[in-house]
């Protein structure tokens, strides 16, 4: 069949070349002399057989323009493509820092305090390491589309895109698409946008998720014609809406403008100890640390440096300084309480948490968490839980002991009335106290 349609090419080839005009012959494709006798014999192919022939030959060389793929389908095959590619590269990424020495060296992970940081995914609750949570969220996000597309392209919105300017520039320009429809509701030229426009192209099409929130208000993709122009281009185009649908397309406007990023929590990883004599001893993992091998060396012998300077009388600027410079530090900070019965209560934060965090943590952990009590710090210094100051200007990073005591006060009332709890620490934690090595 494919022969049959290169002879009948042929045959129109030199039809067109009209009379008195002479073809060049293409030598490279001459047939050899035995294809030539055989071709001598054949007999050629009737009228009716060009003439479908010449027609399929054409629908072979003139298909149409394909359509443009607008489908959640096909966005989450391609979002799922660009993401493991990401994830290769951050893998990669990863492996070269640590062949070049650059971080932290990797310890043993026995003997490691706390396995690794890790972190929770708010829309699925899966628990992830620092290299898996943004794929997740990802992923969690747009399988989101199944049961709320406005809400998993607002989410695409606020979270995909990391300058928060060029997503707010195409919040309002989406805002006024919606504004303009909702005031004039019968003109058609509000609800069309054509996707080769300037402002569209570069305010709204390079924020992800953008298009997916239009489409999930209503717009369609169609290839209209444009005055002037032989092609055609694409519009989003939204059918006249009713009232009603006018008005949840407001609803759906400001949701868009109240969306937030959806971020990965922390995950403390509460956990219990037995009395051990090894508390204060402290092997963290790599992603503790924003400091290389030698910068960590010449931060522990700068320690004790440290401990006199936090003594002295300093101003807020100078404090203020101080902390933005420990930042740069450490990431996180381990911390363990102390508790009276000699049980060790520990958890993960980040570096630049406040005071009212660790308080709260400590408070959800315990059995009679009403009651007041109070933390102190290595040194004995008593931290304050209204100062609300960070744990890098309270040098407890990257590794604290904290002692816990009960109000003293409070606890002889407690037990003038025998209503003194047998155990402090929650039976979860309790089920699960494990020993220090």
């Amino acid at each position: 069949m494919k022969k049959f349609f290169e002879d009948i090419k042929k045959d129109m080839k030199f039809k067109s070349a009209g009379p008195g005009k002479k073809l060049t012959e293409d030598t490279s494709s001459k047939p050899a002399p035995s294809d030539c006798n055989s071709k001598q014999n054949r007999r050629p192919p009737s009228e009716g057989a060009q003439m479908a022939g010449a027609a399929a030959l054409a629908r072979i060389e003139h298909q149409q323009r394909p359509k443009v793929h607008t489908s959640q389908d096909a966005i989450r095959i391609q979002v799922k493509k660009e993401l493991e590619a990401e994830a290769a590269a951050l893998t990669e990424k990863e492996k070269a820092a640590t062949r070049e020495g650059s971080k932290v060296p990797v310890k043993d992970p026995a003997c490691l305090s706390v396995s690794g940081v890790y972190f929770t995914c708010p829309l699925t609750g899966a628990t992830l390491s620092k290299s898996e949570r943004e794929v997740h969220i990802k992923e969690a996000i747009l399988m989101r589309f199944e049961e709320d597309p406005i809400e998993a392209s607002v989410m695409m919105v606020h979270t995909f895109n990391k300058d928060k300017e060029k997503v707010k520039a195409a919040v309002e320009i989406i805002s006024k698409y919606v504004e303009n429809i909702c005031k004039n509701p019968t003109e058609e030229k509000y609800r069309k946008i054509k996707l080769s426009n300037k402002v569209f192209q570069e305010k709204v099409r390079c924020v992800e998720g953008s298009r997916e929130f239009l489409q999930a208000l209503g717009f369609i993709s169609i290839m209209l014609p444009v005055d002037g122009q032989e092609e055609e281009e694409e519009f989003l185009v939204l059918p006249e809406a009713s009232p009603d649908a006018l008005e949840l397309m407001k609803e759906q406007r400001d949701r868009l403008q109240r969306g937030e990023p959806v971020r990965a929590k922390l995950d403390r990883q509460p956990q219990a100890f037995k009395p051990s004599p090894h508390a204060q001893r402290f092997e963290l993992p790599p992603e503790f640390y924003n400091l290389t091998a030698e910068e960590l060396r010449k931060e522990q012998q700068q320690r004790s440096e440290l401990l006199e300077k936090n003594a002295m009388l300093r101003t807020k600027a100078m404090r203020e300084k101080d902390e933005q410079r420990e930042r740069k530090k450490y990431n996180y900070t381990l911390l363990r309480v102390r508790l009276p019965d000699g049980n060790l209560l520990q958890g993960t934060f980040y570096a630049w948490d406040r005071l009212p965090v660790l308080f709260e943590f400590v408070r959800e952990s315990l059995v009679d968490g009403w009651q007041p009590f109070e933390l102190i710090a290595p040194g004995g210094q008593k931290l304050k839980e209204s100062e609300g100051v960070s744990f890098v200007e309270s040098n407890l990073v990257p590794a604290a002991l904290i002692t816990f005591a009960w109000d003293a006060a409070v606890q002889a009332d407690i037990a003038a009335a025998g209503k003194q709890s047998q155990s402090l620490l929650k039976p979860q934690l309790l089920e699960a106290i494990g020993t220090l090595s």
